[in-house]
């Protein structure tokens, strides 16, 4: 029996960008979709595509789904165990590969595809992804380049690709990304991509729904974040995230209960400032300023993320740079200018072993830092007891929301494959990092548990106005 889309794979696969991801949820048919699409230009002896997992025992449920698709299709098609392809009677070849590890990522150095496909794109980090862009040209005239990937919220690339596809623009709005480049002549030619997200859940498989009517119901079942992703595509809940007891609720922000993102204010001047620190050259640096009321609740109040645009990578500032910039944030922020500021940062900074320290890099441009407390576990311990709300639904950390760094990366941490306890430190985990010394010089114990936010009725508990600036 031929394979035919349903309505969303159909509406997935006429999608022109050169990027689209397909999915959100478990069950809406993704894997079929990116292997369907795989057959576009199959009929052309030239046509070169590839399909990628994490790693090959994964591959092995895409491959036995393709026998049904691709020999339905092409009879005469032939696939190459030993090397992972399948060649049609056109010549044209698809490739099912891995890349378990980022340095796989050369193993398709010099080779070509018209068609990419990552199926759980969340498994891959941004390093692996953006490599193959550059394997992604034509092997004849007139052939058709594009990538194309399915993903479930979650996983160790959630972030990335949430920044990447889910956060920018509403799902089915192209967005675009602009280029450029120096030609042979010193001509700069500039250009444009699109990149687009197609949203699928269990209910947009009809065929599925027909056939097991009581998969929804099991997936309803799962842990309550688990249900959010894989039922609903709810990217900001989602299996393996470290911090969930995070919230970020625009309609809370006036009361500040049940969020912890609010508007800036004032910090009134008998509040403690804090600087905290986290290096990074070929990664980013985070400097993040924190306020402490009498209370002992703490304030993300500013921040200066050294990132290029592209998650993960650093600005290449050295240490004097990033030194100046805090003295000239220092002096000009309302909320910083003519206040003492309590340094804290990463212990190595202070490492002589190999010269001059970083630190005594930038006490040389009057900014001066203490050694933090590194202790892993029991930093993320303060950050979950600051996180979670108390009986009244306030909870010991609250961000501004101009620091848009923060929030876009510290709820996205997930777990360490192998410190189980401990945060991936494969991603962007640069702010929690700077975060966390901060907090280790305030530390408290886990609130008294907090009510549910439908027991709270918001007239009961006034908070102190502050004004907004």
């Amino acid at each position: 029996m031929i394979w035919r889309p349903q309505p969303r794979q159909a509406a997935f696969m006429k999608r022109p960008e050169f990027e689209a991801l397909y999915g959100g949820a478990a069950g809406g048919g993704k894997s079929d979709a990116l292997l369907a699409e795989a057959l576009r230009q199959a009929g052309k002896g030239q046509y070169r595509g590839l399909i990628l997992r994490k790693t090959y025992p994964q591959l092995s449920q895409l491959v036995d789904r393709s026998h049904e698709i691709y020999k339905a299709a092409f009879p005469q098609a032939v696939y190459n165990q030993a090397r992972h392809f399948w060649q049609f009677p056109s010549g044209a070849k698809i490739y099912f590969g891995a890349m378990q590890h980022t340095s796989d990522r050369i193993n398709y150095q010099g080779k070509r595809f018209d068609y990419i496909a990552f199926d759980e794109l969340t498994q891959f980090s941004w390093e692996e992804y953006s490599y193959m862009f550059s394997r992604c040209r034509p092997g004849a005239e007139g052939m058709r380049c594009y990538i194309r990937a399915s993903a479930n919220p979650g996983g160790s690339g959630h972030g990335w690709v949430k920044e990447r596809f889910i956060t920018p623009a509403s799902p089915m709005t192209t967005i675009w990304q602009e280029s450029s480049y120096t030609d042979p002549r010193g001509r700069v030619v500039t250009g444009r991509q699109g990149r687009v997200f197609v949203p699928s859940t269990v209910f947009d498989n009809r065929v599925l729904m027909e056939n097991d009517p009581l998969y929804a119901q099991r997936l309803a079942m799962l842990p309550e974040a688990e249900k959010k992703a894989l039922l609903y595509g709810d990217w900001d809940s989602f299996s393996g995230q470290v911090f969930t007891e995070w919230r970020n609720d625009p309609a809370s922000y006036e009361t500040r209960l049940f969020t912890h993102v609010i508007p800036p204010f004032k910090v009134p001047d008998g509040w403690s400032i804090y600087r905290g620190f986290d290096f990074g050259y070929t990664r980013p640096f985070s400097v993040g300023w924190y306020a402490v009321d009498h209370d002992r609740r703490v304030y993300r109040i500013r921040e200066l993320y050294g990132c290029t645009g592209t998650p993960n990578e650093g600005v290449r500032w050295e240490p004097a740079r990033i030194a100046d910039a805090i003295s000239e944030i220092e002096s000009d922020d309302l909320n910083l200018k003519g206040r003492a500021i309590y340094g804290i940062a990463d212990p190595s900074i202070f490492d002589e072993s190999r010269g001059e320290s970083i630190a005594s890099m930038m006490e040389r441009r009057g900014v001066y830092f203490q050694k933090g407390d590194n202790s892993r576990l029991a930093g993320k311990m303060q950050l979950h007891n600051r996180l979670a709300f108390d009986g009244k639904g306030m909870p010991m950390l609250y961000v501004f929301s101009t620091c848009i760094n923060f929030i876009r990366t510290v709820p996205a941490l997930v777990y360490d494959s192998v410190n189980v306890e401990d945060v991936d430190t494969s991603g962007e985990d640069h702010i929690y990092d700077e975060c966390r010394y901060v907090l280790m010089e305030y530390p408290i114990s886990p609130p008294e548990r907090a009510l549910q936010k439908a027991e709270i009725s918001y007239g009961r508990y006034d908070m102190p106005k502050m004004g907004i600036y």
